[in-house]
């Protein structure tokens, strides 16, 4: 049974950058992929980013050019640089380990 936990969110101005990490425990981490949804307040959940066991990564139009998926399998962590953020980023951003390993999530606001 696979735990995650995300960090690194937090309040940041518009065209500023994040980063942030899920640890997971208790799972073979680098056999599966991975991904970063987001929820903003009356909105669906939506996939913001995906990268597969081999590292292939595919991203969300509104988020491409600005935002990096990756991982580390020696420190079974996930990773989502965010740069040039705006407010429309903000949401609660929740880690997966497919197909369906939830983190608990980490919020995200972007707002001057």
């Amino acid at each position: 049974q696979a735990q995650l936990v995300e960090s690194g969110g937090g309040l940041v101005q518009p065209g500023g950058s994040l980063r942030l990490s899920c640890v997971a425990s208790g799972s073979i981490f680098s056999a599966y992929a991975m991904g970063w949804y987001r929820q903003a307040p009356g909105k669906q959940r939506e996939l913001v980013a995906r990268i597969t066991s081999g590292g292939s990564t595919c991203y969300t139009d509104s988020v491409k050019g600005r935002f990096t998926i990756s991982r580390d399998n020696t420190k079974e962590t996930l990773y989502l640089q965010m740069n040039s953020l705006k407010p429309e980023d903000t949401a609660v951003y929740y880690c997966i380990l497919f197909p369906s390993y939830w983190g608990q999530g980490t919020q995200v606001t972007v707002s001057s």
